[in-house]
């Protein structure tokens, strides 16, 4: 079997804070420029362009120290622009090789991009080098690319600040390409970087002939680390970032729409899409929001999740439809904007005698209908709060639960059943030495044989409706033998006994 080769690119971009602000300000180019960040009183200069570098600025400047600089442009650190450069780069790389994995820091851009088996779309290295280069300088940012087989080397060389931009290691060479570069492109912390200078270490060539195990013995497992990467031989486990699968559709519109009809049609076309694009990714939509831009610069947002992720498009019209109808916009629509959440596909096996299945679809449609008549807080399933006061409930959308195995439906069938009684029934009872003895119930007298309890629970002490009540689980028999499991409880609040259970 043979191995695969490793061949990396490692774009390369110094002081990126400043190239991010730079590259949608063409003029200031050739201007000398820093970006100052931190609070208004403690800014200090955290990157600058080559041509405040000439004037004898460095980081670290505060703002006191530029005012002496009025030649310079101070601009203001910018985390939204430097995002969307990042952005623009990766669609930049990702046009050579899907893999690419992100080695930047806080002022340095750096992404490595696996290049292996690329020669046939891009031609030789060098090639791809300059066919790269040419795009990343073609969104306005000035960068060095290197290539080599082995990962950090690549990494090393792009910082080393070689005469040219591009600068490809042959394969075996690629200790005597790093051996000229210093020691501060491994990045190396302030403590080891005092030990190699006291050592008299100044390049990656001189680190290189050093002793294997003794500089092990001297500096740990860290100086094996930076030995391998002086020669080009560490191994590196390549980690590419995940690309961010959005789905979103925007669309503005030339003149206001105020009908709701013509807002669906514009609006089925984008749903074609987004289900398209969900399709292709094996998923499915599970929640589409739709969000108007008004006139007067508001906003009106509505989400849509049913029951089963779905790319039938007349489902989520029909959705939507009756959505809208009951929120309608309060103001004319000047652009128009749906994304959708990823779902997984439902998938349903049915036996070949077995019965159709209404459809979920059907469902959605028909809770949807009741909502607009109804309200949504009054449509949903019930759940149980996390309290002991007794019928204390709350609605929750519907959902499809996890299909339970085999061992817990068997659990769940040996179960004993329990009727809850609503509302409760008032009745009167006897107690002896405080506990009841006898009760009436449903025009039978009944003597109780056990009683289990009592149990008390109140609670809502900080609100009007406090709550307080006895609680008893009694086995009880009528005089023609019946025998009647329940339970009894005692409102202390009211001082009244009520069935609330029976028990089957």
């Amino acid at each position: 079997m043979s191995i695969p080769v490793e061949l990396y690119a490692c774009i390369y971009a110094e002081e990126f804070p400043a190239q991010a602000l730079l590259r949608l300000r063409p003029t200031l180019r050739n201007h000398p420029c820093v970006v100052m960040d931190g609070e208004p009183l403690l800014r200090l200069v955290c990157s600058l362009n080559r041509g405040a570098s000439k004037l004898g600025i460095v980081r670290g400047m505060t703002q006191v120290e530029m005012d002496t600089f009025p030649q310079v442009k101070i601009l203001s650190r910018s985390k939204t622009e430097e995002v969307t450069a990042r952005a623009t780069l990766l669609e930049c790389a990702r046009a050579f090789s899907p893999r690419v994995e992100d080695q930047t820091s806080d002022r340095e851009f750096s992404w490595v991009i696996d290049i292996a088996g690329t020669e046939k779309l891009f031609g030789s290295p060098q090639r791809l080098a300059e066919s790269l280069l040419k795009s990343v300088r073609a969104v306005g940012i000035t960068a060095r690319i290197a290539i080599s087989k082995n990962f950090h080397a690549a990494i090393c060389m792009a910082r080393g600040k070689p005469k040219n931009p591009i600068t490809v290691i042959p394969p075996g060479k690629e200790a005597s390409a790093l051996a000229p570069l210093p020691l501060s492109v491994l990045g190396l912390s302030q403590e080891m970087a005092a030990i190699f200078s006291r050592w008299g270490i100044h390049t990656l060539g001189m680190l290189a002939v050093l002793p294997e195990t003794s500089l092990i013995a001297r500096v740990g497992q860290e100086g094996r680390r930076i030995f391998k990467i002086a020669r080009g031989e560490f191994p590196h486990l390549f980690l590419p970032i995940e690309a961010e699968f959005k789905l979103e559709e925007r669309m503005e519109f030339e003149a206001p729409i105020e009908m709701l009809t013509s807002l669906l049609f514009v609006m089925d076309v984008m749903l074609e899409q987004l289900a398209m694009r969900a399709s292709a990714h094996a998923l499915a939509l599970a929640a589409v929001t739709v969000t108007l831009s008004l006139e007067g610069g508001a906003q009106h947002a509505r989400t849509v999740r049913p029951a089963v992720p779905s790319n039938d498009r007349h489902l989520w019209i029909k959705l939507l439809h009756l959505d809208l109808e009951a929120h309608p916009p309060q103001a004319a629509i000047f652009a128009l904007t749906v994304s959708a959440e990823p779902g997984k596909t439902s998938k349903v096996q049915l036996g070949l005698f077995s019965p159709p299945l209404p459809e979920p679809a059907r469902l959605d449609i028909t809770l949807a209908r009741v909502c607009a008549i109804v309200g949504e807080k009054n449509v949903g399933r019930v759940e149980l709060n996390d309290t002991h006061r007794p019928d204390s409930f709350r609605l929750s959308p519907f959902s499809v639960p996890p299909i339970a195995d085999e061992k817990n439906i068997a659990h769940l069938l040996v179960r004993a059943s329990m009727r809850q009684i609503r509302p409760p029934e008032r009745i009167s009872v006897r107690l002896r030495d405080h506990k009841p003895s006898s009760f009436s119930f449903r025009e039978k007298h009944y003597v109780a044989e056990q009683a289990y309890g009592p149990w008390l629970v109140s609670g809502d002490w900080w609100n009007p409706g406090l709550w307080g009540f006895e609680q008893w689980d009694v086995i009880a028999r009528s005089h023609e033998s019946d025998v009647l499991y329940c339970c009894l409880v005692r409102d202390l609040m009211r001082d009244c006994w009520q069935m609330a259970v029976l028990y089957d």
